[in-house]
């Protein structure tokens, strides 16, 4: 009998240590998170599942989640970082004067060539501000003309973000590292 008791006291104990465990991995370290909408594409669709990391420090053109005034999490791209001038002319980013090549905006780009893609503006135009605030980013989705970004919402503080992401892990069949 005292055998029986000792070993579901010791999967008692192995049981809470898990779940205290994963609780503290997905608290302060890993978090799943579902693309909801189409701001995001070509790179990321409706639906996907992904792993956000709130542990890095968001760079330039990270996808990066985050807390919006709306009470939802978006999922957008880091274009701007504290204290840099960004604007657009003829569908080409400049950050701090000098021309960015967008990779992730080419099969957009090639799928609508009776126009641009993004608008022209400045960063001044948009927000009031001449460079990103200090302890702030500019965001942007991937898919510009239907993308609730920091052109409506204006720059997010760093303390509203949860952290970056790179991996979808479902649907199966998409499956990938995303840049």
């Amino acid at each position: 009998m005292a055998k029986q008791k000792n070993e579901i006291w010791e999967w008692t104990k192995a049981l809470l240590i898990a779940v205290g465990l994963a609780a503290i991995i997905r608290y302060f370290l890993f978090a799943p998170i579902v693309v909801d909408g189409f701001s995001m594409m070509p790179t990321l669709h409706n639906g996907d599942r992904m792993i956000v990391n709130k542990l890095s420090k968001p760079d330039r053109f990270d996808i990066i989640v985050f807390h919006a005034p709306e009470q939802k999490d978006y999922i957008k791209r880091v274009i701007g970082l504290p204290g840099d001038t960004v604007e657009y002319v003829n569908d080409t980013l400049y950050v701090n004067g000098k021309p960015y090549k967008e990779p992730y905006l080419e099969v957009y780009k090639k799928q609508n060539p009776e126009g641009p893609l993004t608008e022209d503006f400045t960063l001044e135009e948009i927000t009031g501000h001449k460079t990103v605030p200090e302890g702030e980013l500019f965001v942007m989705g991937d898919n510009r003309r239907s993308s609730k970004d920091s052109r409506h919402i204006g720059t997010i503080p760093m303390e509203k973000v949860i952290g970056d992401t790179k991996f979808v892990y479902w649907p199966l069949k998409d499956v990938r590292v995303v840049k």
